[in-house]
């Protein structure tokens, strides 16, 4: 069972997901280069946290040390912030935190659940999924956290959006189509959205390179 396919039932969904590591640098505009480092989700201190390192593999080093689960980080693309998930509030809300863990400051605040944040090419904006509608769709938002605004809007599942390097399209994957996941990509505004992968299988997980 994937979380992210079953993210209403977030504790269990995150508990799937958490026994092994997240990385969380996507590629574009999604992930940033966080000059040079790889932020990823672990639980290797008996809860997920998030946690930063070399690219290969030296300086592991933990930002976030609390209680709840802190996970699906992202880099802006300066590298000067990271975008992270967390229930710390009660339920699975959008951080945004100094590259040095400093500065953790809640962005979304509501009693659903909201997830994988990505940062677009000029990290004016962050990408996300939410269930606030009732079904989980791709918002976007300013990223201080104001202008939240849905850009998909259908009974489907919509998740994990991933700018493009250009900031045009967002890529996505949904269930709209009556089978497991699939990739799609829209306009930025979210319009025009396209199928891109037809088949059986799940596929998911997307992100453009730079």
């Amino acid at each position: 069972m994937n979380r992210r396919i079953a993210g209403q039932v977030f504790g269990i969904c995150a508990l799937l997901a958490l026994v092994s590591l997240l990385a969380g640098c996507r590629g574009g505009g999604g992930g940033g280069n966080g000059g040079g480092k790889i932020a990823f989700g672990s639980d290797r201190d008996g809860n997920s946290e998030i946690y930063v390192m070399n690219s290969d593999g030296s300086g592991q080093t933990r930002l976030t040390n609390n209680a709840a689960w802190d996970y699906d980080p992202a880099f802006s693309p300066d590298g000067s912030k990271i975008a992270f998930a967390s229930d710390r509030d009660g339920n699975s809300e959008i951080y945004v935190m100094n590259s040095d863990g400093s500065g953790q400051t809640n962005l979304t605040n509501g009693p659903a659940s909201d997830n994988d944040p990505a940062f677009s090419a000029d990290g004016t904006e962050i990408a996300f999924y939410s269930e606030r509608d009732g079904n989980q769709e791709i918002y976007v938002m300013n990223s201080d956290g104001t202008g939240q605004t849905n850009l998909t809007n259908n009974a489907a599942g919509d998740i994990v959006p991933s700018f493009s390097a250009d900031g045009s399209k967002i890529a996505f994957a949904s269930n709209r189509d009556g089978n497991n996941n699939e990739i799609y990509v829209m306009n930025s505004d979210g319009t025009a959205p396209t199928r891109l992968t037809n088949n059986a299988a799940r596929d998911e997980d997307c992100s453009f390179g730079p």
